[in-house]
């Protein structure tokens, strides 16, 4: 059964599946209600009125009305006209997500542990129904909880309801295949109109509606993306979330999403990159998203759309400064490293290269990394040049730029006022050791070759 969905986003294939012979939504019409339900399969159930039943679901923790649900299809309807009652949902959908004293203690806490259970207990009481039949189910049974949605809090960064719902709904579509989390993707982008929000932030000015921004970046994070264990689940949700839009977008999406945010009101902060050198806790989540795109191999994304990706981030919302492209490529590891400076040098980009280069080494300088890594990588990247004069050409570059930029760091010096001076001056210090040392590391591996 296909889904109706805005063919402008994620489309869904119009194909039968495998669970289009399970119970259609009469199911529950026609049993929730009903006084009338055989009892054969209730075991010594039978002697109860349905009143003692659910009275007795109330002394069971939530895993073991999972476990219950799987008794029988009977015992199964009982527990889901429990759950539909006023004192079951009161009872099983908590709603304390406000009064965690540790925000950094969440992914322990005992209600998201809750929500986890509550979510294989409707995976199992609507197991034979068709997806898109008990997603509407277990809407309905939510849709009450005002922190799980969209806009539904007035305190989104202190409150823990989204990151329940994300680990409801990982738990439920555990296991499902692709064709089944499409389903669900689109269901939730039809409920909270997530696609017309998304439209609204990439067309706009980076920062006109930082709230939107933020409620964008808390949903996809908090439901789609961070509770998954396997690294192809995280890859798939975000593929789903980025494929819809052109390569601009995709930048600007997975800048909010993943980019830096202020300590103070979670909001993006757009001027990091452009303003000055910042640090790795700035750029690891977005690493980390390229990392994922990268190294888990989905057929949606090859290695050249990855690095193209990088390119257009590097410029969101304007050019980035090069130690802040040389930090991320660094943390983005060696390979999408290599792979996004070869593509400068096939393109022809090589005085662009070479300054890569020098903040490659400023970068290890400042951080304490191997100087020898970055001396590897720019032989590495050497082997890319078709010809030797190519080559040469490259390192006179590579040898101007560190010359140039410590030019243009002194005049940065020379300049500046007292506290502008100070930054610029330790700047400049590290400059000149990663000089040093980058070239020591070249007289190294020189002596090295020659010696054998």
């Amino acid at each position: 059964m296909a889904s109706r969905v805005n063919t402008s986003f994620t489309l869904i294939p119009n194909q039968k599946y495998r669970r289009s012979n399970r119970r259609s939504s009469s199911y529950f019409s026609n049993t929730l209600g009903s006084d009338s339900q055989p009892l054969s399969t209730l075991g010594n159930f039978k002697a109860l009125p349905l009143e003692i039943f659910q009275i007795i679901l109330r002394y069971l923790s939530v895993k073991d009305i999972s476990m219950l649900s799987m008794v029988s299809k009977t015992v199964s309807q009982h527990i889901i006209n429990y759950i539909s009652t006023s004192s079951g949902s009161k009872r099983l959908l908590l709603q304390d997500f406000h009064n965690l004293e540790l925000p950094s203690k969440r992914q322990d806490s005992a209600i998201l542990e809750h929500y986890r259970s509550l979510g294989l207990l409707f995976k199992r009481c609507t197991l034979l129904l068709p997806t898109r039949e008990r997603l509407k189910y277990i809407h309905k049974i939510l849709a009450e909880v005002s922190c799980f949605k969209f806009n539904g809090c007035a305190a989104p960064i202190q409150c823990v309801g989204l990151p329940c719902y994300g680990m409801f709904l990982q738990t439920l579509t555990a296991g499902w295949d692709e064709l089944e989390c499409h389903r669900v993707y689109n269901f939730l982008c039809e409920l909270t109109n997530l696609s017309r929000k998304m439209q609204t932030i990439v067309c706009s000015k980076p920062g006109s509606a930082r709230k939107l921004e933020l409620r964008i970046r808390l949903f996809c994070r908090n439901v789609l993306l961070d509770h998954w264990t396997h690294r192809s689940d995280s890859a798939f949700w975000l593929t789903r979330i980025l494929k819809p839009w052109p390569m601009v977008n995709q930048a600007r999406l997975l800048y909010i999403i993943f980019g830096p945010i202020s300590p103070q009101d979670g909001q993006v902060v757009w001027q990091k990159m452009i303003e000055g050198p910042t640090d790795e806790s700035s750029l690891r989540g977005l690493a980390d998203a390229i990392k994922l795109l990268y190294d888990t191999g989905t057929k949606e994304w090859t290695a050249d759309g990855v690095i193209s990706l990088v390119d257009e981030l590097s410029v969101v919302p304007r050019e980035w400064l090069l130690e802040n492209v040389a930090r991320l490529l660094i943390l983005s590891g060696s390979n999408i490293c290599f792979t996004f400076m070869a593509s400068k040098a096939v393109n022809g980009r090589a005085i662009e290269l070479a300054k890569l280069i020098v903040f490659l080494a400023l970068v290890c300088e400042k951080e304490l990394y191997c100087m020898d890594w970055a001396v590897k990588m720019m032989q590495k990247v050497c082997k890319v040049f078709s010809s030797a004069m190519e080559r040469n050409n490259f390192l006179q570059n590579v040898a101007n730029a560190f010359a140039c930029v410590i030019m243009e760091m002194l005049q940065s010096v020379m300049s500046g006022d007292h506290d502008e001076d100070d930054r610029s001056f330790l700047n400049l210090f590290h400059l000149v050791h990663a000089q040093a040392n980058f070239h020591k590391e070249v007289l190294y591996l020189t002596m090295n070759t020659l010696s054998t």
